[in-house]
This record gives structure tokens, sequence and C-alpha cells, in this order.
């Protein structure tokens, strides 16, 4: 599963990205959230800037938790969430028991993906948290990919 996480983080990235692209990002998550019944909260930053947050019914304060836990992986690493849990996973350990960090403030779970520019790299983060850990990694890949198509078609 790793080579399929990293040929994501290849395929989805940016030319570039600013409020209005957060803005659009976040509210097709929420709207395929709502279409699916699922209850998530969303969150989209620029570096430490928080540009985009919302969380359906159903959500709770645990969901903002998890999501700077997220956040903070991905900032470290520079790598999807999941991507990171994903690899100690196929060396037969844990972020928890391997990575040495303080599992209150980390969870190497999915659903932070990384907002990356051509040329440049990581400037921010899109997160999921409510459901499964794969199941919120995919949502995320999903928006990402169909917002990115929607963008390549104004061109």
């Amino acid at each position: 599963m790793t080579p399929e996480l990293q040929e994501q983080e290849e395929r989805l990235q940016f030319d570039r990205f600013d409020h209005d692209d957060a803005w659009d990002l976040g509210s097709r998550l929420v709207g395929l959230a709502r279409e699916r019944g699922h209850a998530v909260t969303v969150d989209i930053r620029l570096g430490d800037h928080q540009i985009f947050h919302y969380a359906l019914a159903g959500t709770s304060a645990d969901n903002d938790e998890w999501i700077e836990r997220k956040i903070r992986v991905v900032r470290r690493f520079g790598h999807s969430s999941y991507l990171v849990g994903q690899g100690y996973r196929d060396r037969g350990t844990t972020f928890e028991e391997q990575a040495h960090l303080e599992a209150a403030l980390y969870a190497a779970h999915g659903g932070c993906f990384p907002i990356i520019l051509r040329g440049t790299g990581p400037i921010g983060t899109v997160t999921v948290s409510g459901l499964p850990q794969l199941d919120d990694h995919r949502l995320v890949v999903e928006a990402l990919g169909l917002f990115l198509r929607s963008k390549d078609s104004e061109v």
C-alpha cells in the first residue's frame, strides 16, 4: 500500500492554492460527507493559518483534537498522516511504539494530507476526522482528485 500512498502525494499537487481554493475544496469535502451521511470535521490550513473549518452534526470536540494530532504528523514528516503510519506498519511496528513522540500530541492515523505546491513542497494541510482512518484518508484523496480535475478543466 505504501507505493500507492506515495503516488497519491506525487499526483495530488497544486500549481497554486489560495483562500478561495480552500473554500472550494472544503465545501467539496463537506458536500461529499453530507451526501454519504458521514459525521466528520473538515479543516484546511495554509501554514499555521486555519482557512476552513466545518464540523457536521454528530461530531464533537474530540474530532478537533484528532485533527490537531494528525496535522502535527504531516508537518513533522512532510507526508500524509496515513502514509507515515503505514510506513511503521510496513516495518512490523507502530508509530506509537517507534516514533518516540507524545501520543497525546501526534497521531499517524489517516485523514490529514499535505497541500503540496509543485516545485515548492508542502504549504498546508487538509484534514478530515470522524471516520475510520482509512476512510478519512480516502475521503480527502477523493476530494483532492475531484478538485484538481475541476481546476484542470477550467484551463
